[in-house]
């Protein structure tokens, strides 16, 4: 154990919005849910938690943000939308960047206050857990792993985020079921399909007071 602590309050926020969608067919980010986009679900649970937020998409209508781009071409997956994160943190500056998908409109309030408290070192990754599985884009990433995981990126031809967390001391914090009226959600719960997007409005309904 260290002395360092990570204070929440100077940790921005990247919301990973630049993936290819395939199984819903469109922009994932613009899709409705109770009569509001993913994207705004998200900023709406994300903005009181980090010092300032960004967006890694082509475009985020309709929202005064950053928008970053990945900066490693080809739709290279998750990784590059963590490795944009990560240099756009450390151009601002910051220690470390929190990134969270813009497909789970349901994720934890006290996500980065709990994934802060579990960083005892400067270079230690904290990523999110629940219901005994891992939850790698919902992390905390020092910006100053930018460089490695950019060369990393170019010699591993697949990009598995897990592979990378294995080159790193990483910390899994877990979070808990939150229950509502119907039963007990998973917070981690993402919407990929037309299918979950129905079921994810039950759940939006069971959450309401």
């Amino acid at each position: 154990m260290t002395d360092f602590v990570l204070d929440q309050s100077t940790i921005p926020g990247v919301v990973l919005a630049g993936g290819r969608s395939s199984r819903m067919g469109r922009d994932k980010a613009a899709v409705t849910l109770g009569g509001r986009s993913l994207l705004s679900h998200v900023l709406s649970r994300l903005e009181p938690q980090v010092r300032q937020i960004a967006v890694n998409a082509d475009a985020a209508d309709g929202h005064n943000l950053p928008v970053i781009s990945d900066r490693i071409p080809g739709k290279a997956g998750p990784m590059a939308g963590i490795h944009a994160a990560m240099v756009y943190g450390a151009g601002l500056p910051a220690t470390h960047v929190v990134t969270v998908s813009v497909d789970c409109p349901f994720f934890p309030a006290d996500l980065v206050g709990r994934l802060a408290a579990a960083i005892d070192h400067p270079e230690q990754i904290a990523i999110a857990a629940s219901e005994g599985r891992s939850h790698p884009v919902f992390g905390l990433w020092p910006t100053a792993l930018a460089g490695d995981l950019e060369e990393w990126m170019k010699t591993d031809d697949k990009r598995r985020v897990r592979d990378f967390l294995l080159r790193h001391d990483v910390t899994e914090v877990p979070f808990p079921l939150h229950p509502t009226r119907a039963s007990v959600l998973d917070p981690f719960f993402n919407i990929n399909t037309s299918d979950d997007l129905i079921e994810a409005e039950r759940w939006l309904g069971a959450l309401r007071p």
